[in-house]
């Protein structure tokens, strides 16, 4: 099962707020001290947006791929070393080493081996973690300059609602997900297009 290597839970938290010049819809109101004050809100669901969004999920393959790619190499280096484990206990059980120093040594450059691999996983996990929060806060970033423009003239309020944990009612059409997403992609692959065509013109 493909996974999206924690791309949802870094929108879970995730709250927008944009400046509203004139509410349109999904208005609700909100008394203090005898006034009313009208806001316009709606929601996205994060993890919805993340699994449709085709950028977002073409960032999750490649972090997939990479993660696939650094478990592999991990994994080769790991069995040659068990390789060379089992020929130096099959040469100790049967005295095949001429000296105790000799001995010593290769179990010596064994265990030199063993922490160098403990230090590649550890050096591969946190480049595949440092990439993911590149991607995290890309995809932040992409999220918010759409909203600054799109919902400017529409909501004061833009939340984000992961696995149906953050809201717990709302009238009609407050959830806006399934729009922001249609136009997340339509943006992205007229962009797709644009780029596509400048490299063939560079041709």
């Amino acid at each position: 099962m493909k996974k999206t290597f924690g791309i949802v839970s870094a929108f879970v938290a995730m709250m927008v707020a944009v400046g509203c010049q004139a509410p349109q819809q999904n208005e609700a109101v909100a008394s203090t001290n005898n006034s009313s004050v009208e806001l316009s809100v709606a929601y996205i669901n994060t993890d919805s947006l993340i699994l449709n969004y085709d950028y977002a999920k073409k960032k999750s393959e490649e972090l997939l791929s990479k993660e696939e790619s650094s478990r592999a190499e991990l994994n080769q280096k790991g069995r040659v070393f068990q390789q060379e484990v089992a020929e130096f206990q099959r040469k100790v059980q049967n005295n095949g080493f001429l000296s105790m120093e000799r001995a010593q040594k290769e179990q010596d450059r064994l265990a030199k081996k063993e922490q160098e691999l403990a230090e590649l996983q550890q050096k591969l996990s946190e480049d595949l973690m440092r990439q993911q929060q590149t991607v995290n806060m890309e995809l932040r970033d992409t999220l918010i300059n759409f909203l600054q423009s799109w919902a400017k003239d529409k909501y004061k309020l833009v939340l984000s609602n992961n696995m149906g944990d953050n809201v717990l009612y709302s009238a009609p059409g407050v959830d806006v997900t399934n729009e922001v997403i249609e136009m997340l992609n339509a943006r992205y692959r007229e962009a797709n297009k644009e780029f596509i065509y400048s490299l063939s013109v560079a041709d």
